[in-house]
């Protein structure tokens, strides 16, 4: 393949996903993990893509770009309803299960929805309205607040309604993951949201595709370490998955034996 062809794929690739790992387009496009990097050299000086760790995005996604839910809630579907079915087995009958906004969420929210009865606590009318149709007698408490483009409801309403209760189980949608920079998000209240829902809960899992490693925001939610769970799909690099699993309890790799 020509290196025009590659770079149109590439730049096809990165505005579909948002988020696309070096190692990912390296298989597509059959050709070096070298070869990739050089294109991705030759469209970042020329403007068209930002360099994030291990892979790339679209332009201009700095630490306070926060994409809407329509986009997200398209892309990498088939990882985040691997991850969803992982993580619905984690929840029996009469938990109190926090759920957090977000694309990988509101999917992990249809699956819950078709479980066991539980008590939910979110953020997120899509989660809410999720619920809709469930017939297994499960209650929503939706928190009030300010609306963001993730369509995340946050402030001082949401977090003051999220404070005064206790969770058994928090499910944590997250912008990105770094070594660094630990469970991200472009939004700082909603970053504060996610915080009041991790000390609210007894157990946190953190739920998030592999197009989330090396992405920042500006606002922390916490530290790899303070995640109890991490599940997440098989397209997460070996090494990211090696180096998370040093520093979280568990790392459950959705669809992988060993989870």
């Amino acid at each position: 393949m020509l290196a025009a062809a590659r770079h149109t794929a590439i730049l096809d690739a990165v505005q579909r996903e948002g988020v696309v790992k070096v190692a990912d387009l390296a298989q597509r496009l059959g050709v070096s993990a070298v070869t990739i990097r050089r294109d991705i050299d030759a469209l970042s000086d020329a403007g068209l893509l930002t360099r994030v760790h291990g892979g790339v995005m679209v332009p201009g996604e700095g630490g306070t770009h926060e994409p809407g839910f329509a986009l997200k809630s398209t892309q990498n579907l088939e990882a985040k309803e691997a991850i969803a079915l992982e993580a619905a087995a984690l929840v029996t009958e009469d938990m109190a299960v926090g759920v957090t906004a977000g694309s990988t969420t509101w999917v992990l929210a249809k699956a819950l929805a078709a479980g066991p009865r539980i008590t939910v606590l979110t953020n997120s009318v899509r989660v809410m309205e999720a619920f809709s149709s469930s017939t297994s007698g499960s209650t929503v408490l939706l928190t009030g607040g300010q609306r963001t483009p993730s369509d995340a409801l946050v402030g001082p309403l949401a977090t003051a309604s999220i404070r005064c209760l206790h969770l058994d189980l928090l499910f944590l949608g997250v912008h990105g993951m770094d070594e660094n920079a630990g469970f991200t998000t472009p939004n700082l209240l909603e970053a504060e949201a996610n915080q009041a829902f991790a000390a609210a809960a007894r157990r946190v899992v953190v739920v998030a595709d592999h197009s989330k490693w090396g992405v920042q925001g500006i606002g922390s939610i916490c530290g790899l370490e303070e995640a109890d769970c991490l599940v997440t799909d098989s397209g997460l690099p070996r090494a990211a998955v090696s180096h998370l699993r040093d520093r979280i309890p568990s790392v459950r790799v959705a669809g992988h034996p060993e989870s």
